[in-house]
């Protein structure tokens, strides 16, 4: 794609990044046809290459963002099947998360989206907030029928929907602390906390420092990690996310230092694309740049870590039906595509696909309250494509697809990892049946 940026232009190095990129793109369309949006609404301006050229025309005539560009930028996921299409390698969530700092910057949004936006970056981060609001949430379900009835409270009922009636004590393995491996020692990781899955179910993290531990591998909650900054990067809040990843950078550097790592452990895929960029966000910062890129380099999604450990044999027999479902962040985002299928293998599992797998589930981060309508409609695109299986489980590797998908689905959607302990001595994730998956003689 021709470009005409002045050299006054290009001397921003951000601008420089996003000419690099939109240089790249030579207006195949191959990106509409893998984009749920476009294959939603059908609007070339909610595909991608649509997205571009807004983004092109803002960028290169240095003007503030309009009701337009942000409306057609706010329905995309960043799911980035786009970039897994893409031939000539458009790296569009770099320019997509260019754009979202410029609309922040640039552009005054109605006042209800502000405030909305204002509350979810005040809360979700943080999950001593987070679990105040869900549980002041009840008081608000009774009124979900008439917030969806005005459009500008539409994301205030999303919000109460996917809020859980019930909401899990605490763990103690979210502390800091050190959890040291059985046997003889096979390696040392940090793990992620992290924010809104800590809330929501802590128990994925507490399996897989019980798993990983089971098989002799030492696992660090580090002091003064957080929230990975996903939830605000994707929403152009630049200085809040960098001051996000900045604390976790120095949490892990601080654990490097007092022993080495050999991984920093993600179970949640959203927050793993984000960790594994901290060394391109935190490029123009000289007193973090190299710190940033040690950490995202040493960043591993928990199967990903798994795959390339020397695992014994399952304890249970195979049998259990399982529906894959590879959050975009997974297969999209990280481009591990094979490695939890081939555990959930490996573990006596049976693996199955859903059609479409490629396409969002509508959660993307903060998506299916900002955007209820679109999500809505993926998300029952993607239970109808998932339940047509014949799969007694739907297995996924993403918080936010698990809230999203269970709560249309009839089948118990868990992560992977409590299948995995589950069938290597662990106990059965709640809401499975034992059907299928019986002791081994």
């Amino acid at each position: 794609m021709q470009t005409n940026f002045s050299a006054a232009q290009l001397a921003d190095p951000h601008v420089a990044e996003s000419e690099k990129i939109l240089r790249k793109c030579v207006h195949c369309g191959f990106c509409t046809a893998t984009c749920p949006t476009y294959v939603t609404l059908g609007n070339e301006l909610d595909s991608p290459r649509g997205r571009i050229y807004l983004i092109k025309d803002m960028l290169e005539n240095g003007r503030p963002a309009d009701k337009e560009i942000v409306t057609h930028i706010d329905r995309c996921l960043s799911c980035l099947a786009c970039m897994t299409t893409c031939p000539s390698g458009v790296n569009y969530m770099h320019l997509v998360d260019h754009a979202r700092a410029h609309i922040q910057e640039t552009y005054k949004r109605p006042l209800i989206d502000r405030l909305t936006r204002t509350v979810l970056a005040a809360v979700l981060p943080y999950p001593s907030r987070f679990r105040a609001a869900l549980k002041l949430a009840g008081l608000g379900r009774p009124f979900i029928g008439l917030f969806e009835k005005l459009p500008v409270l539409k994301p205030v009922a999303a919000m109460l929907k996917l809020a859980p009636s019930a909401i899990p004590p605490v763990s103690p393995m979210a502390k800091p602390g050190t959890h040291a491996g059985q046997g003889a020692k096979r390696g040392r990781v940090a793990i992620l906390t992290g924010c809104a899955q800590s809330v929501l179910d802590p128990a994925i993290n507490e399996t897989t420092i019980s798993l990983l531990t089971r098989l002799g591998v030492e696992v660090v909650v580090p002091e003064g990690e957080g929230c990975c900054g996903a939830l605000v990067h994707h929403m152009g809040r630049e200085d809040q996310a960098l001051a996000l990843a900045r604390r976790n950078v120095d949490a892990w550097t601080r654990a490097i230092d007092r022993g080495g790592l050999d991984a920093i452990i993600i179970t949640a895929s959203g927050c793993g694309t984000t960790i594994k960029d901290y060394g391109f966000m935190l490029r123009l910062d000289p007193a973090y740049a190299e710190k940033a890129a040690r950490v995202s380099a040493l960043a591993k999604d928990v199967t990903e870590y798994l795959a390339v450990l020397d695992l014994p044999e399952p304890v249970r027999e195979p049998g259990t039906v399982v529906a894959y479902h590879s959050a975009c962040s997974m297969q999209h985002g990280q481009k591990i595509t094979r490695q939890p299928k081939e555990l959930l293998a490996r573990a006596g599992f049976v693996v199955r696909e859903p059609r479409e797998g490629h396409l969002c589930c509508g959660s993307a981060g903060t998506y299916n309250i900002l955007q209820p309508e679109i999500s809505a409609k993926l998300r029952d695109r993607k239970v109808k494509n998932i339940e047509a299986t014949g799969a007694e489980i739907v297995a996924t590797g993403n918080i936010g697809c698990i809230t999203q998908i269970a709560s249309a689905a009839k089948l118990p959607v868990v992560h992977t990892i409590k299948l995995l302990d589950w069938a290597y001595g662990g106990p059965k994730p709640e809401g499975v049946s034992e059907r299928g998956l019986a002791a081994a003689e």
